[in-house]
């Protein structure tokens, strides 16, 4: 079984809008160097939840729980090329993801 190079694109967000969003961009970028893409696919959230108390003496009772969540995507783009690397590298996401190219 051959392996075929390819670039994993890993995205990060706390908002799933904006991170769909950024996806739609990558795939848009992607199709136009003739390359073929898989994803994206949906990686679990992770939820992060912190437990604060309300007032800073007493009421040990009263208490605040916030969460942040962390969704994630991946995709791949077969078979890794110049052109591919380079749309990637232009591409302008909006504020608030996080990317990781492999």
């Amino acid at each position: 079984m051959s392996q075929q190079e390819r670039i994993r694109i890993r995205l990060e967000a706390f908002d799933h809008r904006i991170l769909n969003l950024a996806c739609q961009q990558i795939l848009d970028k992607i199709h136009t160097t003739q390359s073929k893409i898989v994803g994206p696919v949906t990686l679990p959230t992770k939820k992060r939840i912190y437990c604060v108390l309300r007032s800073p003496h007493v009421n040990k009772d009263a208490r605040e729980h916030f969460e942040i969540r962390v969704h994630k995507r991946i995709l791949d783009v077969y078979p890794a090329s110049i052109e591919a690397a380079y749309s990637l590298i232009n591409i302008n996401l909006p504020s608030g993801v996080t990317t990781t190219i492999k």
